[in-house]
This record gives C-alpha cells, structure tokens and sequence, in this order.
C-alpha cells in the first residue's frame, strides 16, 4: 500500500497553518508517523492524529502522508491545518494577577497553582498570557512568539515568574537566563528521607522514549541525548518519609526538578506525572495510608514553589531579588508532615 497521498493544490496549501514541526532523528528506526506524532505532541492521541492523517494535514519532506507512513533519519515533518494554532489567536482575560512587583520595564507575578502559562493544547483560556495581555499593552513577543514570557513553570507549581514590558528588557532578561545569572530556588517536598545533606544532579534532560508525556535523564551510552540540566539541592527539614528541600536552578529545562529528583530516587510529593501520587515510603499500616491520602487531599498538586527569583535590572543595573512565602496548600501538607515525624520519634 502507497504511503503517499495526492498533494493539495498549491492554492489551498497556502492557506495552511503550521502547528507543528519537527526534524527525525539521523538515528530513527523506521516508526508509523501516527505512533511517531504520539510521542511528540503531548495530549495528541492516535485517532486525532489518524484523522489528520486521513485530511491530508501531516506532511513529509513537504508531500502528505498517511497515517502508516514509516519516519525516517532526517524527515522534515510538519502538520497543517487550514486555521491557525489556537494559542495563536490570544485574547485577552480579566482575571486576577498577584503582581509582587512593576516598574516601566517588567513585572514580577506570583502565580498560583493550577494556572497554566501559556496557551496550548488544550488550555485556549484562562492562562497567564490571557491575564497579561488583558491588562498590559503591547507586550514584546518572546522567541516562541509568546506576550511578555521570559520563562515559565509548570501549571501546577506556584510562585515566582518575571515579565518583560519592553523589547529591551525581553532581550536583557532573556540573555541573563540564558547565561545562567538569574536566581531560581524553588521548594520541593520530596518522598524518601536523603541520604546527604546538599548535593548537586547533573544530567541531560530530554522527553521520555516511551512515555509521552514525561521527560527523563540521559547518561552514559545516550548522554548526547536530551540538553544539559543542572539542579544544586539542600535539605531544609527533614519529615519522617519525606524531606523538605532547596533547589536551585543552573539551567531551566522543561519538568528539570521534577524529572532530576524522581533520577536520585526522590520523586515529589504527590506530583502524579512521574508517579509521586503513589506512597513510595513508609509503611503497610491503614493509618498511614489514611494520613498520606489526607495530605494529597490538602495538596493536590506536586509539591513545588518558585520561592526565589533574582535577576539585573535591565536599566537600573542593580541585582533585584524576590521572595514568595509559601502557598497554604504546600504549608498544610509540611505541618502534617511534621505532626507525624514528631510521633515517630
């Protein structure tokens, strides 16, 4: 059976979308697009894709396929649809932003739990961006064409993140993070009680072959896979079967502290995409079982905040350092934890 299909007239394929795009690996063994595309876009699933397929909408080398196309070394691949990306079409929402600090330049926002940053696959509304550009103008677009983001974090880790206000201060931001001279601690309550007291994680970071949906480290045989990721972590208190730690940040890879504490055998607190929902320490009793379940209850989310952000001015020339005390829910789960180290002394 062909893998091709008829190409689009040239001008119905001018007035396509690209929503995605991707280059093959030079090591790709032969894979069906459809189970290919799985693994690249997160919330896809293989009937979305299918259905594209069938469209004319997934493209090799420029020429559609089907969806039992084999992927090889070196294919430029590239979906299109006949509107454009839905993260593309913001609009601007009045929702509620915690502003810790603003001048001319930028903004510093603390944000909760549960709100994503930017729009994306299935998250049109309700996020970050929609809040920005509501009540900001002509905010400068980042490289990924995103109002005002110099960085972000995940949907359901709280606290601190920096918005520029103008190109200027995009660019000067942007090459501090880049650098490596801005200030990121973050606090984690990971499961386990560690072994050392401050230590530092060094592996590259990149998505998970066989999950989707998860990132994971590369080393030895495959460190050329994945970017480099460095975490430098401290014990602040430790709980029992769980501690309660300092992480900085020298690099900003996607799920970094998620995905380089789960590598030591610590994953976070309830975080359900790398398995923290699941008692990994501890024990058999019900009670104990009851207890954890209360403090998923309590905090519903992985247990991270971005406490620390520091950064230049871009203007001012000065170091610029702030602080987010730590969110009610993350701060209910470390006072249970706590009651229940006390009795097992």
């Amino acid at each position: 059976m062909d893998d091709y299909t008829p190409e689009l007239p040239e001008d119905d394929a001018d007035q396509l979308f690209e929503h995605h795009s991707f280059v093959a690996d030079k090591g790709q063994k032969p894979l069906r697009i459809d189970k290919w595309l799985m693994n690249k876009i997160e919330n896809a699933t293989r009937n979305k894709i299918q259905e594209a397929a069938k469209n004319g909408s997934i493209f090799v080398n420029e020429v559609p396929v089907k969806s039992n196309y084999k992927v090889k070394p070196d294919d430029q691949i590239a979906v299109r649809f006949e509107h454009p990306p839905h993260e593309n079409l913001l609009i601007g929402e009045d929702l509620p932003l915690d502003i810790v600090y603003e001048d001319d330049q930028l903004l510093v926002v603390n944000k909760p739990a549960g709100m994503v940053v930017h729009p994306g696959h299935g998250n049109y509304s309700g996020t970050l961006i929609n809040a920005l550009i509501f009540h900001f103008d002509n905010l400068p677009n980042n490289s990924s064409d995103r109002p005002g983001l110099v960085h972000r974090i995940d949907k359901d880790t709280s606290g601190l993140l920096v918005v520029a206000k103008t190109e200027m201060a995009m660019a000067h931001l942007s090459a501090q993070f880049k650098a490596k001279t801005s200030e990121r601690e973050y606090l984690a309550i990971v499961w386990g009680n560690m072994d050392e007291e401050e230590g530092t994680i060094e592996g590259n970071i990149g998505r998970h072959p066989k999950n989707r949906l998860q990132n994971t480290v590369y080393l030895d045989d495959d460190a050329d896979k994945g970017k480099p990721a460095i975490t430098h972590y401290k014990v602040l208190e430790r709980l029992g079967y769980v501690t309660l730690v300092s992480c900085k940040l020298e690099t900003g890879r996607t799920h970094q502290i998620r995905v380089h504490m789960k590598h030591i055998g610590h994953t976070l607190f309830n975080d359900e995409r790398y398995g923290g929902n699941l008692i990994l320490k501890g024990t058999t009793f019900t009670k104990y079982k009851q207890f954890v379940d209360n403090c998923f209850k309590v905090l519903p989310r992985q247990a991270l905040h971005a406490k620390t952000l520091g950064f230049m001015h871009p203007t001012k020339k000065e170091f610029m350092s702030f602080e987010a005390p730590i969110p009610q829910d993350m701060q209910d789960c470390i006072e249970k934890w706590r009651g229940y180290s006390k009795h097992m002394e």
